[in-house]
């Protein structure tokens, strides 16, 4: 099967979790339930750090982007590999020094940030502060001067580069406008960049990284985009370092992911990986370090949701298997975004032939409350169970108590 990984393989018509029937699991753990695997996220973490010292002696960063799933012991496991922390708000900053992770390793990118926020972060040492807006500089100088005088504090500037891509116009986090004319609210436009960091300086902070991030979901086709914004990228890195600024990393951001569909041509992140480092070397930046934040390339398809199929409904012509949980408390994506796919298989019968095609409904009081659109999957009975694949990401933490639904238990092997 085209989803098969370390993780989950089907043996004899029937879906196995790390060598063990997944209705078997669903039995012993009760459903719905999550299902994380220790060994498929390492396997993503060591594969993407392979890629890229393949082709070069820098240090490199991957700030694990715990938005995409901040469970603790997933976190433990990363801090134990080596990763570092994307964090977006104080909350992420504070559960990630409680599983471990050094305030060094942790880079603060919040947006709208308000004196409470800021306080927050400011408040523990050596966490990086991603420089969001000229005005937020402002705000920092303000706290920094009235309560935190003699702080030394590391910033970087998260710049928007004009360019943009994502898998959903509310995913695009860079360029003026989304796709769907939505203003994009994130990063400081070019223009401004060199001002910001001379002013981050004249305040008194310490300069020491550029950032860019551009949306979220690349796949094959947004390769020429994202490797264009790599080049303005080195740009201004270059102009900076003609100013006087002697950058120590440069952060790509995130944006690629595991395969969400058969046809889906994933990102060439081999290719992408060898472009960042050679475009580095021939720019005689003299950095210490390549910085990224994959999240659902690092934890996406080492997740699985388990379910049981309450009964099987029909209405006027339409088959939906109804099951014990809803999208907007387990995996909203494809509720919040129109291109959201995630592969749902009966674990019990894989078997490719005699295919039906019905739609997985949730029980909760919402029509685009389905997991899964009319899609085709072997004839479905009552009390079978159900895998949503590539659950891993922007499911459990995304997940909302909506008509007071609980959210399901999380297991991590």
């Amino acid at each position: 099967m085209w989803w098969e990984n370390n993780f989950l393989r089907q043996k004899d018509g029937k879906l196995l979790i790390e060598n063990k029937e997944a209705t078997q699991w669903a039995q012993e753990l009760g459903t719905p339930v999550f299902i994380y695997s220790r060994a498929q996220i390492l396997s993503n973490y060591r594969t993407l750090l392979q890629y890229f010292r393949a082709h070069t002696s820098l240090e490199i960063r991957i700030h694990y982007a715990m938005k995409a799933n901040p469970n603790h012991d997933l976190l433990k496991t990363l801090n134990q590999a080596g990763a570092w922390i994307d964090a977006v708000s104080p909350e992420e900053v504070v559960r990630a020094l409680g599983v471990g992770f050094e305030g060094r390793q942790i880079l603060f990118t919040g947006t709208s940030l308000s004196t409470k926020d800021l306080r927050s972060v400011f408040d523990n040492e050596n966490v990086i502060i991603n420089i969001d807006a000229e005005e937020q500089l402002e705000l920092m100088k303000e706290i920094r001067d009235s309560e935190y005088r003699d702080k030394k504090i590391k910033v970087s500037v998260r710049w928007n580069p004009g360019i943009g891509s994502g898998f959903n116009p509310k995913v695009v986090t860079a360029g003026e406008r989304a796709p769907d004319g939505t203003p994009i609210k994130f990063g400081i436009e070019e223009n401004k960049v060199i001002p910001v960091f001379k002013k981050a300086a004249d305040f008194g902070f310490i300069p020491i990284g550029l950032h860019q991030h551009l949306g979220s979901g690349w796949i094959k086709e947004d390769f020429a985009v994202v490797i264009h914004a790599v080049d303005r990228m080195i740009e201004k890195a270059s102009e900076l370092r003609g100013m006087g600024f002697d950058l120590e990393y440069l952060d790509f951001g995130g944006g690629f992911g595991p395969r969400y569909s058969e046809d889906q041509e994933t990102f060439p992140l081999q290719q992408y990986s060898e472009y960042i480092c050679q475009k580095i070397s021939h720019s005689k930046l003299n950095l210490k370090a390549i910085a990224l934040e994959p999240g659902k390339y690092l934890v996406g398809d080492g997740g699985i949701l388990l379910l049981r199929v309450e009964y099987v409904k029909e209405s006027y012509g339409n088959l939906f298997a109804c099951v014990n949980a809803g999208t907007f408390n387990t995996v909203p994506r494809p509720a919040i975004y129109t291109q959201a796919q995630h592969p749902i298989i009966n674990c019990s019968n894989l078997i490719p032939e005699a295919k039906t095609r019905i739609t997985v409904a949730g029980n909760i009081c919402e029509t685009g409350d389905v997991f899964g659109k009319e899609i085709l999957l072997p004839l479905t009975k009552r009390g079978d169970i159900l895998a949503v694949l590539c659950a891993g990401a922007y499911c459990h933490s995304m997940a909302s108590k909506f008509n007071l639904r609980e959210i399901p238990q999380e297991i991590i092997i």
